[in-house]
């Protein structure tokens, strides 16, 4: 699930926090889905626990988790304001890569068709669609004894 590199200059919290919001963003975590135990995860990286208590901490405050005494962490969609920081954060990235890439002489038209096929891709997985298939209800998921098709 998550993979920590230690010649990295991030702290390893941050590591960790950059890696759940990736999962929870491509949709690999699912909003609703159960999070590891702080002590779980801190066992499984061999780290102290405080570190993996932090990341799951930020990320709450960003609204990517949903902390439930007793019950554990979630996976969840970020309320508006929190999404709004985050999407002024993210912007404010694009925009510094935006001016790197003219400096290094790449055409505007390139640099937004590159955005625009990026945008595409995402748009058939993530966070968003895992939302609207919740509320649509589950997925049918076909028996494989019924299928016509030849299983081999």
């Amino acid at each position: 699930m998550i993979s920590l590199n230690y010649r990295d200059a991030r702290p390893i919290y941050e590591q960790i926090k950059d890696e759940l919001r990736r999962l929870v963003v491509t949709g690999a975590l699912r909003e609703g889905e159960k999070l590891p135990s702080v002590r779980s995860m801190a066992s499984a990286l061999a780290i102290n626990p405080n570190t993996i208590q932090k990341a799951y901490g930020e990320l709450e405050a960003e609204g990517y988790l949903t902390s439930l005494p007793g019950k554990g962490s979630f996976a969840s969609v970020p309320e508006t304001d929190v999404g709004k920081e985050r999407r002024e954060h993210l912007f404010l990235r694009l925009g510094e890569i935006a001016e790197e890439l003219r400096y290094l002489g790449e055409d505007e038209q390139a640099v937004v068709s590159r955005i625009k096929q990026t945008y595409t891709a995402a748009g058939g997985r993530g966070l968003r669609r895992g939302f609207r298939e919740k509320r649509s209800g589950p997925e049918k998921k076909q028996d494989p004894a019924k299928s016509n098709e030849d299983p081999s």
